[in-house]
C-alpha cells in the first residue's frame, strides 16, 4: 500500500503519455482520475495508520548510488509531516484532475496534459516521502521538470514558452543551493540519510567550513543553502518573479502548483530539515526576514494587479511568506497547518477563476468582466469563501492560521519577530483588500464585456463544479477540525518529526499576549474588505484622483511594475550577461581565440609557414651549406648548455676546435653581408 500510492501516479503518466492514442482523449481522463484517486483513498488510510496509531513506516528498497563511501539507497520515510502532506498533495491532485477533464475536453492533446499532470504529482509524492537528501534531489528536480513542461503546455505561444524558460531558470539557481548542500552534508557528516544526519547534528555545531580562507560555521552555510533552493522553489522574495508568470499555463496547471506541489516544496524542505536549522540562529533570523519581506512585498503588489491569475498567484506568494517566516521563528507545525488550509482555498480561487475564464472565452483581464454575480451564482459563492478564506475572515480555514502565526511572531520576544508581525499584520489588510477588489470587479461591479461574450456565460459543469464543493467545504473547516490535531501545547502529532530546541520555542507565550495584539490582524482583515467595498462602491472618483496626483502615479508605477525587479533583472543582470556571451563568449573567445588555435588559424599557421620554407629553397649551395653549419652549431651549443654541470664529459664528446671555427666563419660572413 505504502509503495502503490506513489507509484500509481507514475504508472498513469506512463500509460496516459504513450498509450493516449490508444486510450483516446476520454481513456486517459479516466484512467489518471482512477490511479489518483485510488492514490487519494489510500493516503487517507496512511494518515490514520501514521497520525492516529502513531506508527511510522520505513522502507528500504535496493541501492541506488554504492561507490567508495558513499552508498544512497531507495528508502522511503512515512511519518506524520509526510502521512500529511500526502493527503494535501493527492487530495488537490485528484480533484484537478476531475477539474481538467471538462476544462480541458476540447484540447486536443489532453491525454499528454493528463500525463504531465499525473508525472507531476509522482515527483512531489517522491520528493516528500523520501528518507535522504539525494532521493529528494531527484523529485525536487523533476517537479521543477514538470513545470516547465505544464506551463509551457501551449507550446505554440511565445509568452507561455517564456515564461516556462523564465520558472527553470529562477529555479536552478535555488537547485546550486540544493546541490552544494548536499556537497557539504556529505562532507560533514559522511551520508545523506536524514535519521543519521539529524541525530549527530549536535555533535556538528561547532565545526566550520573553510571557503576560500574564510572560516564559517557548517550549518549556518548548509542551512543557508538549504534555504536558498527554499526560495527558489517556494518564490521567496529575490526568485520570485517566475511565479506571476507561470500563469500562462493552463488554469489546472495553476491551481496544482500554488496548492499542492512546486511551491510547497521549499516549506517541506524547511520543515523536513527542522532538525539542522534549528542549530543555526543566523540562518532562522535570514528565514524570518525574507519571509516576512516576501509576505508585505507580494501584499502590495496585489493590489493593483489587473489579470485575474496574477492577483491570486501574488496572493500565493504572499502565504508563503507567512509560512516561511513561521519556520524561521520555530513554528513549523503552524506552518505546515498554514500550508494544508491554504491548499483548499488557494485551489478554490484557482479553479474558481478557471470557471470564470472558461465561460467568458478564456477571457483574464478584470477590467473587461463585471456582472456576473447573477449570471455565475455558484462560482460567486465558491470565489467569496476562498477569498475570505485567504484575507483570514473569522473562523474559516485562513483565520484559524495565519492568526497563529502573527501570535507566534509578537510573542517571540525578538526584533525579527516584532518585524514579522508588524508586517504580516500590514500585509492581512492588503490581502483582505486586493481579495474584495477581484470580488468586486468580477462579479459586483458593472460589466466592460461585449454583449455577445455575455450572452454565452454559463456556470460551472458538473465534472468542475465537483472539486469547487469538496474545495470550498475545505476551505471552511479544515482550520477548525485540524487545529487541536496539529497546533496547540497539547498536540504531539509532529513530536517525532520536527525538532524544535528548547531555548527557541515561545508556543506557550502566545496564549498569553494582549488582546489587542491577538485581535489586531482579524480587524485589519475586516477593514480592508469594508474599506475596498466603500472606496470602489461610492468613492471611485476620489480613488482615480488619488491616482492622478503625484505620489499616487508614482506609487501606482511602482506596485503595478512590480517594485521593478523584473526592469533591474533584464536591464542589469540578463543584458548584462547577453552582453558578455555575445561580445566576449563568442566574438572574443569562438571566433576569435578558438578559431585562431582551431581549425582555421592552424591552416592559416601553416600556410604561413609553407610559403616561409618556400623561400629557404634558393638552389644555391653556399645557402643550403650555410644552413648545415647553423644547424650544426645550434645543435653543439644545445649539447653544451645541456651538460654544463659535467665538465669533463662534455669536453670528452665535443670539438670545440671545429664548433669555435664555424661561429668565427659565421661571424666573418654576417660581417660582409653588411652593406658598406
Amino acid at each position: 500500500m505504502y509503495l502503490l500510492v506513489i507509484f500509481l501516479s507514475l504508472f498513469s503518466s506512463l500509460l496516459c503519455g504513450f498509450g493516449g492514442r490508444a486510450f483516446g482523449t476520454k481513456g486517459s481522463t479516466y484512467i489518471s482520475i482512477l490511479f489518483i484517486s485510488v492514490s487519494g483513498i489510500l493516503s487517507y488510510i496512511i494518515f490514520y495508520e501514521i497520525v492516529l496509531l502513531n506508527s511510522n513506516c520505513s522502507i528500504k528498497l535496493f541501492p541506488w548510488f554504492d561507490s567508495g563511501l558513499l552508498l544512497v539507497q531507495w528508502g522511503f520515510l512515512f511519518d506524520a509531516l509526510t502521512s500529511t502532506m500526502l493527503c494535501v498533495v493527492l487530495t488537490v491532485s485528484m480533484l484537478v484532475h476531475i477539474y481538467s477533464s471538462e476544462y480541458m475536453n476540447t484540447d486536443p492533446h489532453l491525454p499528454r496534459f493528463m500525463s504531465y499532470l499525473s508525472l507531476f504529482t509522482f515527483f512531489m509524492l517522491l520528493l516528500i516521502t523520501s528518507d535522504n537528501f539525494m532521493q529528494l534531489f531527484l523529485g525536487w528536480e523533476g517537479v521543477g521538470l514538470c513545470s516547465y513542461l505544464l506551463i509551457s503546455f501551449w507550446f505554440t505561444r511565445l509568452q507561455a514558452n517564456k515564461s516556462a524558460i523564465k520558472a527553470i531558470i529562477m529555479n536552478k539557481i535555488g537547485d546550486f543551493g540544493i546541490a552544494l548542500a548536499i556537497f557539504c552534508i556529505f562532507e560533514t557528516f559522511g551520508t545523506l540519510e536524514f535519521s543519521v544526519v539529524f541525530s549527530i547534528v549536535p555533535y556538528m555545531v561547532d565545526e566550520t567550513l573553510n571557503i576560500l580562507g574564510i572560516y564559517i560555521d557548517n550549518i549556518t552555510f548548509i542551512s543557508l543553502l538549504l534555504f536558498l533552493g527554499a526560495i527558489g522553489k517556494s518564490a521567496q522574495l529575490g526568485l520570485h518573479t517566475w511565479l506571476p508568470d507561470a500563469m500562462e499555463g493552463p488554469t489546472p496547471v495553476s491551481a496544482l502548483i500554488h496548492a499542492a506541489t512546486m511551491v510547497t516544496a521549499g516549506v517541506f524542505l524547511l520543515i523536513r530539515v527542522s532538525p539542522l536549522i534549528e542549530y543555526s540562529n543566523f540562518a532562522l533570523f535570514v528565514i524570518t526576514v525574507i519571509g516576512a519581506l516576501t509576505a508585505f512585498f507580494a501584499a502590495t503588489t496585489g493590489l493593483l494587479q489587473n489579470d485575474i491569475k496574477r492577483v491570486i498567484a501574488f496572493s500565493t506568494c504572499s502565504q508563503l511568506g507567512y509560512m516561511i517566516f513561521s519556520c524561521g521563528l520555530s513554528g513549523y507545525n503552524i506552518s505546515l497547518f498554514h500550508l494544508t488550509n491554504h491548499a483548499f482555498f488557494k485551489a478554490l480561487l484557482f479553479l474558481s477563476a478557471g470557471s470564470v475564464i472558461h465561460s467568458l472565452n478564456n477571457e483574464q483581464d478584470m477590467r473587461r468582466m463585471g456582472g456576473l454575480i447573477n449570471l455565475l451564482p455558484f462560482t460567486y459563492t465558491m470565489f467569496l469563501i476562498g477569498s475570505l478564506a485567504l484575507a483570514g475572515f473569522p473562523f474559516l480555514a485562513g483565520f484559524y492560521s495565519k492568526d497563529i502565526i502573527l501570535e507566534l511572531a509578537v510573542s517571540s520576544y525578538k526584533i525579527e519577530g516584532l518585524f514579522a508581525y508588524w508586517l504580516g499584520s500590514i500585509s492581512a489588510l492588503f490581502t483582505a483588500f486586493y481579495s474584495t477588489r477581484l470580488i468586486y470587479f468580477v462579479f459586483i461591479s458593472k460589466t466592460n464585456n461585449s454583449k455577445i461574450i455575455m450572452s454565452q456565460v454559463h456556470d460551472a459543469p458538473f465534472a468542475m463544479a465537483l472539486p469547487l464543493i469538496v474545495l470550498g467545504f475545505g476551505s471552511i473547516f479544515s482550520g477548525y477540525l485540524l487545529k487541536d490535531l496539529m497546533i496547540g501545547p497539547g498536540a504531539i502529532t509532529f513530536s517525532n518529526t520536527i525538532f524544535v530546541h528548547p531555548t527557541h520555542f515561545k508556543g506557550i507565550e502566545s496564549e498569553f499576549i494582549p488582546l489587542t495584539l491577538k485581535l489586531l490582524p482579524v480587524f485589519c482583515s475586516i477593514a480592508g474588505v469594508i474599506f475596498c467595498l466603500i472606496l470602489n462602491k461610492f468613492f471611485s472618483m476620489l480613488l482615480l484622483k488619488l491616482k492622478m496626483s503625484k505620489i499616487g502615479k508614482f506609487l501606482f508605477f511602482f506596485l503595478s511594475k512590480k517594485w521593478f525587479f523584473d526592469n533591474v533583472y533584464n536591464h542589469y543582470i540578463s543584458r548584462s550577461i547577453l552582453l558578455f556571451g555575445h561580445k566576449y563568449s563568442f566574438k572574443l573567445i569562438d571566433r576569435g581565440l578558438l578559431e585562431l588555435l582551431g581549425p582555421f588559424g592552424l591552416q592559416n599557421l601553416m600556410f604561413l609557414i609553407s610559403k616561409k620554407i618556400q623561400l629557404l629553397q634558393t638552389g644555391y649551395i653556399y645557402h643550403y651549406a650555410f644552413t648545415f653549419f647553423l644547424g650544426f652549431l645550434f645543435c653543439n651549443y644545445m649539447i653544451i648548455f645541456a651538460l654544463w654541470s659535467d665538465i669533463d664529459f662534455l669536453l670528452s664528446i665535443i670539438d670545440f676546435r671545429a664548433i669555435i671555427i664555424v661561429t668565427v666563419s659565421l661571424f666573418i660572413y654576417f660581417f660582409r653581408s653588411f652593406p658598406k
